[in-house]
């Protein structure tokens, strides 16, 4: 009875006594992880490769919250993501999924507040996490068990100065063309509604689809990943056809705040 409540115990705070039989999805990103009931826990349950946490630096702590009117004091970056992310390292030699080794997960920080502050503050941060992180150091990626990518207010310039990085760069469309390395900008995000106006009604124009093939191709060559944000996201016919597309054109990070539905959806066309 001891041994099962205490494996209760690590189930329910995220130890890997309830991941080990989690087959992680390497397109399955968690829009707005954080305001599921168990952040990061819950995305890890269904086998996410991929979670989104907004900050704001308050009171020199980096709180996760959407909107300023949201932040709650003591629901820190450390405490529901980079803490439990250590933990789950250490139980399962090294990496995230017990059952996905050498699968790297992507924790991307989107930064509400001011940009530099921010970023200076959370490089403070995850140097003290640099065991579980890739490190970007001198041009070159250190690959790690999480790979911290800064979105929203991203100060470019001051993260293009460092020699040594705890995290990359997210970059946008307008950055498609340009020659930044995987090692700086590892990730290309945006909007999917500023760059195509079909949102799953019907077939997808040709045309479109020829362009997210390029988009898809250009990113790959140059060693990116790619997601796109605001694809529909309600269930129904919509969402399944605009998941088909991304799944098969290769986009790397399928964006949802439906973990249950996505999980179902990648796992069936696996099998």
């Amino acid at each position: 009875m001891l041994r099962f409540a205490i494996a209760a115990t690590a189930a329910m705070i995220g130890g890997s006594v309830w991941a080990d039989d989690v087959q992680p999805l390497a397109q399955a990103h968690a829009h707005n992880d954080y305001e599921h009931e168990r952040p990061l826990l819950d995305a890890l349950d269904h086998g996410f490769t991929s979670v989104e946490a907004d900050i704001w630096l308050v009171d020199g702590e980096l709180l996760v919250a959407h909107d300023e009117d949201e932040i709650t004091a003591g629901k820190t970056l450390q405490s529901l993501y980079l803490d439990p992310l250590r933990q789950r390292v250490g139980d399962n030699d090294g990496w995230v999924y017990a059952s996905g080794k050498d699968m790297p997960i992507t924790l991307l920080i989107d930064i509400k507040s001011e940009g530099v502050s921010t970023y200076e503050a959370l490089d403070g941060v995850l140097q003290g996490y640099e065991d579980i992180l890739t490190v970007f150091r001198d041009g070159e990626a250190e690959p790690g068990a999480v790979t911290a990518i800064i979105s929203g207010d991203r100060p470019q310039e001051v993260m293009e100065q460092q020699q040594v990085r705890y995290a990359g760069y997210d970059g946008r469309m307008t950055d498609l063309e340009s020659d930044m390395p995987a090692a700086f900008m590892p990730l290309l995000s945006d909007n999917w509604t500023k760059v195509f106006t079909w949102t799953g009604e019907g077939e997808m124009p040709a045309d479109e689809r020829a362009k997210l093939d390029e988009i898809v191709a250009t990113v790959h060559d140059k060693g990116w990943k790619l997601r796109f944000w605001a694809t529909p996201d309600e269930a129904g016919p919509a969402r399944d056809a605009i998941w088909t597309v991304l799944r098969d054109a290769g986009v790397d990070h399928i964006n949802t705040d439906d973990l249950a539905a996505l999980q179902s959806f990648l796992q069936d066309s696996a099998n």
